[in-house]
């Protein structure tokens, strides 16, 4: 199974389709940092660095899948909203251009990978235009709602379009699951036009995942511990809640680790610790507002640090990723602009693969040649 992965980033969507039987041919992006990372855990021999805009139908490979996961920038709901007519997500209409302009040789299926708040943006009609044109370009369309949390402490839910141009031989309903909020079915109500079809399946908890697991034990003494001072005012900012929760963590006899979010709330900049032990969404690291704190309390005592790098990776499935040279903040941003590996490991198992091996689609009837006599 051959894979174009446009808007490759780091490489996790190309991890998790190769952890899964699939080769990817071909991958496009325009960040030599992340190339530099990509290139440390891949071979990066048909990685085009260029500007999507600039690549075209025919410089593809053959391939059955075509991903993208692109910029979430314009949708996102910490963005700044303008849509798919924004500078960055309206980069999808050049991956559409480029499936287009490959003619007969349009991959099999697609898979596109965004923020949940895609379905909100400019009132569900940006989505409506992507599956639409997925529907011009010859594929009827699924639609799924994945959490990391299923398989990582971390929540981060993405939205999945899953585009195939065979039909499924045997489509479920729309009704609510755990992969299909309620508004997915609003939406097929809504847009009865559209060329969609769900697959029936669901996706189970089978883990209880906790920062326990991801954190690292780092010396007490180790300088990415804030100082008392930071600490004093990392507490002075917490809310009479928040500061409750603390001291409920400081009152375990063995290590408890929370994350943090600084917000602001009635103009004022206030901290907030998460009740559970699950990290917030991982985004790229740009300013205070969107890095996360990692909280380390027992026996009365608590200290506060940034949450690192090689957390980072594991709150991304991807703890055997090489940083191997890495800047922090270089590898901040990668993984916060990435998706979490076996998240789209489960779609390429549970639905992909059946998917391009014809096992869930409408087969057409051999010619009598080829039919067996036996």
């Amino acid at each position: 199974m051959r894979v174009a992965e446009f808007f490759a980033g780091i490489g996790l969507v190309r991890k998790a389709l190769e952890d899964n039987g699939m080769t990817v041919v071909w991958a496009n992006d325009n960040d030599a940092k992340k190339l530099s990372m990509y290139e440390k855990n891949f071979d990066a021999t048909d990685f085009c660095l260029r500007d999507v805009c600039d690549v075209c139908g025919d410089e593809i490979p053959d391939i059955d899948l075509a991903t993208a996961s692109f910029p979430c920038t314009d949708l996102s709901l910490a963005g700044n909203r303008v849509g798919l007519h924004g500078k960055q997500s309206s980069t999808f209409w050049e991956f559409t251009r480029i499936i287009e302009e490959m003619a007969e040789r349009r991959p099999s299926a697609i898979l596109l990978e965004n923020v949940p708040s895609l379905a909100t943006s400019r009132g569900g009609q940006d989505l409506y235009i992507i599956v639409r044109c997925l529907n011009q370009l010859g594929y009827t369309c699924d639609l799924l709602v994945v959490d990391a949390r299923y398989f990582v402490p971390q929540s981060r839910p993405r939205l999945f379009v899953v585009g195939s141009r065979e039909p499924l031989s045997s489509p479920g309903t729309w009704a609510p699951s755990t992969i299909r909020p309620s508004w997915v079915q609003q939406f097929v109500s809504r847009y009865p036009d559209l060329q969609m079809n769900a697959l029936d399946m669901s996706i189970e908890q089978t883990i209880s995942p906790s920062l326990n697991n991801v954190v690292e034990r780092l010396n007490p003494a180790d300088i990415r511990w804030w100082d008392q001072r930071r600490y004093e005012r990392f507490v002075a900012e917490l809310s009479e809640v928040q500061t409750l929760r603390l001291r409920s963590m400081e009152l375990s006899p063995w290590p408890t680790w929370a994350t943090a979010y600084r917000r602001t709330r009635n103009g004022k900049p206030a901290w907030e610790i998460r009740s559970d032990s699950i990290s917030g969404c991982l985004r790229t690291a740009r300013g205070g507002s969107s890095k996360q704190a990692v909280v380390e309390a027992r026996d009365g005592v608590s200290r506060v640090r940034w949450m690192t790098a090689v957390e980072y990776a594991q709150l991304q499935g991807a703890g055997d990723y090489n940083l191997t040279g890495v800047l922090e903040n270089q590898a901040l941003f990668g993984f916060g602009d990435a998706v979490c590996v076996p998240a789209v490991a489960w779609v390429a198992r549970e639905y992909l693969v059946p998917l391009l091996n014809l096992e869930i689609t409408v087969r057409k009837e051999a010619p009598l040649e080829e039919l067996s006599l036996v």
